[in-house]
């Protein structure tokens, strides 16, 4: 009798319980889901910004790359002490912003399909471009990246497991860039010279490393959101973005993952040209 009854109130309690846990489940998961979608939130975020939050300063020294777009043609705004920091380690956002001379620059963090449409419109124009690429890019993508060195083209270090530099340990940065760069070394006999730091964070220790290895260490003063590549909006698009944010010395960033940047490309040069800017060389932008 007692384990009957004992059987009875526990077949109840599951009953009641059960209902109740499945609830507070459901009840939970917009939340954990929120919380997630936090956690992968793009590093490119700051590229975006348009407000005095020039640029974030976060606890140990890590700088995250920002920017309070400009007007009329006008240069973006970041804080002079950011300005001699950069000076004083040989890093850079813009060009030689008294002339009319920009550059394109392109983020390789893998392979959508674009970039071999992309060196076909650079080609077609006679523009040169800085391509910056990640170990499992060049693992992945040997024949691309030959052929962005065959046409002239410059080949970026964007790190081999793109970390943030600043928060990992001198050494294990120093090992990040180097380990790319030899293997693009041994591999295609190409020397590479430019960093930009993954997440676009750095701090001052990184920028001395890349001053230490024979890197200029390069951000962007123009970049938008591009990356999503379920977010695409249309070339269109892409051409106004770009076109309405040059300026003199502009070093633009742009994800070679985008549809719309691939099918824009072609009229962002031409109609740069037609406002008087002429597309630069980054090599020109080594020391």
């Amino acid at each position: 009798m007692k384990n009957s009854l004992s059987y009875g109130m526990r077949s109840r309690m599951a009953t009641v319980v059960t209902p109740i846990l499945l609830l507070l489940a459901l009840m939970a998961f917009p939340v954990a889901r929120a919380i997630h979608s936090m956690g992968e939130e793009s590093p490119f975020s700051q590229e975006i910004t348009t407000d005095r939050d020039l640029v974030v300063s976060a606890s140990g020294g890590t700088i995250c790359w920002g920017l309070k777009r400009g007007e009329n043609g006008s240069v973006p705004e970041i804080p002079s002490t950011y300005k001699t920091l950069m000076a004083q380690y040989g890093a850079l956002y813009v060009g030689d912003t008294g002339k009319k001379t920009i550059y394109l620059t392109f983020d390789e963090g893998y392979e959508n399909g674009y970039t071999a449409k992309i060196l076909d419109t650079l080609k077609n124009h006679g523009v040169k471009a800085i391509f910056y690429i990640t170990g499992d890019y060049f693992e992945q993508n040997p024949e691309l990246i030959r052929r962005m060195i065959e046409e002239g083209h410059s080949v970026g270090n964007h790190s081999m497991n793109h970390p943030s530099l600043a928060a990992v340990s001198v050494k294990q940065a120093q090992d990040e860039i180097l380990q790319l760069h030899r293997l693009v070394e041994e591999t295609f006999g190409y020397e590479m010279c430019f960093l930009r730091p993954p997440k676009g964070e750095f701090s001052e220790g990184v920028l001395r490393l890349c001053k230490d290895l024979n890197y200029r260490c390069m951000l962007w003063s123009f970049a938008y959101k591009d990356w999503v590549v379920s977010e695409q909006k249309g070339a269109d698009y892409a051409l106004e973005t770009v076109l309405k944010n040059l300026h003199p010395g502009a070093i633009l960033l742009l994800h070679a993952v985008s549809s719309d940047n691939a099918a824009a490309l072609g009229e962002i040069i031409a109609k740069s040209q037609q406002a008087g800017y002429v597309f630069g060389n980054p090599e020109d932008l080594m020391p």
